[in-house]
């Protein structure tokens, strides 16, 4: 029965090869591939598509009416989001290689301990109004231990979220009150698909959402 069968694909695939490529059943196929190719991307799989025996027996199939040409263009189908999730793998290597170090050196110096990074964050959430360079301070004289205060900002940048308090109206609704037009301005880095940066800036009227 299997000699049966494999002489069966044998002999229509010589057929194939006799009809030739193009024309109208060369659309016919291009049409059967490509339904094809839709059930096997959405069949549920956990990573590459489960290809049975029968779907590579078909796609190769209908190839042979295809034109080369014709058959580069169709030869993938993937999903958006696998390009844009492969897109974004991408980005993260391109990043990783140009600022990961090349060579294995000597550990530099340490950070604050996990005790001056509470004290710092506790000082800061009983006086909101310190600054940085008076939390220094303040830290130095009380531990004895010398800190710099771009220490204490890169600190309380980290680990510090001040408390939601307060029914008085937002910085923005105060700045709309004050201006006849607010305007904000973002400022953000895009890649390419070929994996070249570009830095947009964006300016935006607060009240018609017009783009500036």
């Amino acid at each position: 029965m299997k000699n049966v069968f494999l002489l069966l694909i044998h002999l229509l695939t010589v057929v194939a090869k006799l009809l030739g490529s193009g024309g109208i059943k060369g659309i016919i196929a291009e049409n059967l591939l490509l339904k094809q190719q839709l059930l096997v991307v959405c069949r549920p799989r956990q990573r590459a598509p489960n290809l049975l025996p029968t779907d590579r027996f078909l796609l190769g199939f209908f190839s042979l009416f295809l034109r080369p040409g014709r058959l580069v263009k169709i030869a993938i189908g993937v999903r958006p989001s696998t390009l844009l999730r492969f897109h974004d793998y991408l980005v993260r290597r391109k990043y990783r290689a140009l600022y990961s170090p090349h060579s294995r050196g000597k550990p530099g110096p340490k950070g604050p301990s996990q005790e001056l990074i509470r004290a710092i964050v506790e000082l800061k959430r009983r006086n909101p109004r310190f600054g940085y360079p008076r939390i220094a301070r303040i830290i130095s004289k009380t531990f004895g231990v010398e800190i710099d205060g771009n220490v204490v900002r890169r600190v309380l940048a980290k680990y510090y979220r001040p408390e939601a308090g307060g029914n008085g109206p937002s910085w923005l609704t105060f700045l709309g009150h004050m201006k006849d037009s607010l305007w904000s301005v973002d400022l953000f880095r895009c890649e390419s698909i070929t994996l070249k940066s570009h830095w947009v800036l964006v300016v935006m009227d607060q009240f018609t959402r017009r783009i500036i």
